[in-house]
């Protein structure tokens, strides 16, 4: 499933000095500047009562559930059910696994999209992460597929185990849904934030073409930066994470730091490139240090609907 050409790039990268973004190369150093700053707050935060506070505020997910109007939807997909989760992390707080099963147990939806971030500790095995994701969605009922793309914390082994699981992991290709006449395609990226390859783009660009009255098409990436280049292929909607909603916000929900380099419009929530809708999940779990501060964590069920509709 994985070609060779991919597998040997992702290693490459995994052990770089630089990430890579669509913009080109970065340094590392700038990141790990901004992960020893993390420890240091983190280690002040927890001589605090503000600590207990806020892994009590990571641990107090939300549902959410909301419509998406895409004009050009088929109407044999009108009312499709999307599970969306991203940057689950759940080998950070594993006391998150129990309240995810308890939001999720017993819910019937059409496709479940997982994008990015299963993993959370770098060093940590992935068998951990992967395990307590099996646990909180045990009680999912999935009509149709289980999709998966990878995120900055994921290895490439993080794919083989999600296989494992009954996922379909896309990196940087598509597949398509059919109901009747109608045709439902998704474009999966591997991680643009720090893995971008030239794949990436070529894989959104490959269904470049005027779509049809019977066809709309979906994109799972990690993170809100290649939204540009989604818009001009022509795809309706475009599902994110990465940015955790910021984790730590000023009140109102306003993040403090985003992790994005560009498109950083798309930084949570409902968005707008051009035509396509964006939304980017507040994310599940939370990286160091476990805590939220007026912003929750969340489950996020999507359906669509055909037609136009008031952008919220």
């Amino acid at each position: 499933m994985y070609e060779d050409e991919w597998a040997t790039e992702r290693r490459r990268l995994e052990t770089s000095g630089h990430l890579s973004g669509p913009d080109g190369l970065r340094s590392r150093g700038r990141k790990l500047l901004f992960t020893r700053l993390l420890d240091v707050f983190g280690a002040g935060l927890r001589a605090t009562p503000l600590y207990a506070r806020g892994q009590a505020n990571a641990l107090d997910l939300r549902r959410v559930a909301f419509d998406v109007h895409l004009p050009g939807l088929p109407p044999s997909f009108d009312g499709y059910r999307i599970l969306h989760l991203s940057d689950t992390h759940l080998d950070v707080l594993p006391e998150l696994a129990s309240v995810v099963h308890g939001l999720l147990d017993g819910a019937e939806v059409d496709l479940l999209a997982l994008t990015g971030d299963v993993h959370g500790h770098h060093a940590a095995p992935v068998a951990r992460s992967a395990g307590l994701l099996g646990e909180a969605l045990r009680g999912v009922k999935v009509a149709g597929p289980r999709l998966a793309i990878l995120g900055n914390h994921d290895s490439q082994g993080v794919a083989d185990r999600l296989m494992g699981m009954g996922f379909d992991v896309l990196v940087n290709r598509s597949v398509a849904i059919h109901r009747g006449a109608g045709r439902l395609v998704l474009t999966g990226l591997d991680d643009v934030n720090s893995f971008y390859t030239e794949a990436a783009r070529q894989a959104l660009h490959a269904h470049a073409r005027p779509v049809g009255a019977d066809e709309c098409r979906i994109a799972l990436v990690h993170s809100a930066e290649m939204a540009d280049h989604a818009a001009r292929a022509g795809y309706a909607l475009y599902l994110a994470g990465h940015t955790h909603g910021g984790q730590i916000c000023l009140p109102g929900g306003r993040p403090l730091v985003t992790t994005l380099n560009r498109c950083r419009h798309g930084a949570v929530g409902l968005w707008r490139e051009g035509a396509m809708i964006g939304y980017t999940s507040a994310g599940v779990g939370v990286s160091h240090p476990p805590v939220r501060f007026n912003c929750r964590g969340e489950v996020a069920f999507i359906t669509l609907r055909r037609g136009e509709a008031p952008f919220r």
